[in-house]
């Protein structure tokens, strides 16, 4: 299915719905999920992750990849969902929540998180 208009590069909506079993169609303006939208080569190593429930190491040995390369797969494939960074801003609360229980100090929060900018 085409996602991407061919002449501006702008987002598809699905328009109508048809079922192949009796024809009944649905007409309305439908979004695409965010897997919809992801291009073939992502899509392809979203199928094997989750085939190898979430092994990286026997999805190495399934690609005969390096670890290094198929770890970047996956960056790039979270990337395109709009997971990036969220391991950061994880790391930033979880500090902050430890501060807040008084199990850190404030120069130690504050340590970690200059520490996770860089």
């Amino acid at each position: 299915m085409p996602v991407r208009c061919p002449a501006c590069e702008g987002h598809l909506m699905v328009k109508a719905l048809v079922c192949p079993a009796c024809g009944t169609e649905v007409h309305g303006r439908f979004q695409a999920n965010e897997f919809a939208l992801l291009p073939k080569e992502h899509l392809d190593f979203l199928r094997l992750f989750v085939k190898a429930r979430g092994n990286l190491k026997e999805v190495e040995r399934l690609l005969g990849l390096s670890y290094p390369t198929v770890r970047a797969r996956l960056d790039a494939l979270l990337k395109a969902l709009g997971y990036e960074g969220m391991e950061e801003e994880d790391e930033r609360l979880s500090t902050l929540e430890a501060l807040r229980r008084g199990e850190i100090t404030l120069e130690e929060a504050v340590a970690r998180l200059k520490a996770g900018r860089s």
